[in-house]
């Protein structure tokens, strides 16, 4: 299919572009067991009961879905082993780590707290994480030049990340003026990240942008209107995708001052919002249930989306469809297996003609 790749069949690329090692920043888009070993109280979070986790692993991992993230499909398409999270006691870390925090915000706590924003899950904001892959760094690689000669052969993922320092503000009764106005904040934290994985040597960065928020059963329960003309054609609120858009140009106004500073590192914009459309557009072709595009699997079964935030997957009494693959979104926040395949897919023909294939 055009805009497609398939990634179980991508094995080869991590000898054609020379790429041996991932290392992933983020929330809980690419976490895979992170904030549950990083918290006293990690068995209490909803993640880490079933059903998540049944559809590949037949048990929840800490990852935010039925199954596989989009990191652990990027890893398969370079034929690299999944991922193992930091905080992993013992873990193995020779083809990379994965330093993403479920429910992580690009800005630090102080700088959230500044604007009248908490974050109720972890403190392992950007910055915390980039102080665990300095830490990482210093015990693997010792000097500077060691450093750039491992990870020349590397790829680093900076985000997704900053959706939750969004989430929160709704959550917490911001408005979209004042989010928008929080916007070059979030883009500049993550700005500086990258500036920062490129001070340790890296010479591949994908910077992904925000999804179509107004598309997730999550908004759409929460901005839910009897008003059509809110809606776009995909039945998605326009000013809630308006607004992802806004912080998804300020970031790619941002990436194209990186690569004038940076212009030996390949540094690419992770379109996750076409991405998602795309996949929204071709769902009936792609064998996904045309009743249930925005309808989450796991749920209370309330309501259009199949969304109560009283009452969320891996709550008691909380089941999940009886076929995932059918579905885009999971738990109406997070996508299935199933999706994340796909939007890997259409991600590799965007992202990959855009990085040089050596770094020798």
């Amino acid at each position: 299919m055009a805009g497609f790749m398939n990634v179980e069949k991508a094995g080869e690329l991590g000898r054609l572009y020379h790429l041996d090692k991932i290392y992933q920043l983020g929330d809980s888009i690419s976490d895979t067991g992170n904030l549950v070993l990083e918290s006293p109280h990690g068995s209490g979070f909803l993640f880490t009961r079933p059903p998540y986790g049944e559809t590949t692993f037949g048990k929840p991992t800490g990852r935010c879905s039925n199954g596989l993230l989009m990191v652990d499909y990027f890893a398969t398409a370079f034929g690299l082993p999944y991922l193992e999270p930091y905080k992993k006691a013992h873990a193995n870390f020779k083809h990379g780590v994965n330093f993403a925090v479920a429910g992580a915000t690009a800005l630090s706590e102080e700088a959230l707290k500044a604007k009248n924003i908490t974050n109720p899950a972890t403190n392992s904001s950007l910055s915390v994480q980039l102080e665990w892959m300095a830490s990482h760094f210093n015990s693997t690689c010792h000097a500077k030049e060691g450093c750039w000669n491992m990870l020349r052969s590397a790829l680093f993922f900076v985000g997704e990340i900053g959706g939750n320092d969004y989430n929160y503000g709704f959550v917490q009764r911001k408005t979209l003026d004042e989010l928008t106005g929080l916007v070059p904040d979030v883009v500049q934290s993550i700005t500086d990240a990258v500036r920062r994985v490129i001070g340790f040597g890296a010479r591949r960065v994908i910077v992904p942008g925000n999804f179509p928020i107004g598309c997730l059963p999550i908004y759409l329960s929460s901005f839910h209107t009897n008003n059509s003309a809110a809606y776009d054609e995909k039945h998605c609120l326009k000013d809630l995708n308006n607004f992802a858009e806004i912080h998804n140009e300020v970031l790619k106004a941002s990436i194209n001052v990186l690569k004038k500073e940076y212009p030996y590192v390949d540094i690419v914009y992770g379109d996750y919002y076409n991405a998602y459309l795309w996949l929204l557009s071709h769902a009936r072709r792609l064998r996904f249930d045309r009743n249930s595009l925005q309808k989450a699997c796991c749920g209370s079964g309330s309501g259009p989306y199949n969304f109560d935030p009283r009452k969320m997957c891996g709550a008691e009494g909380v089941s999940a469809c009886p076929n995932p693959d059918k579905y885009i979104s999971w738990d109406g926040i997070h996508s299935t297996q199933r999706s994340y395949k796909y939007i890997t897919g259409y991600l590799l023909r965007s992202i990959l003609p855009q990085m040089r294939m050596f770094h020798l």
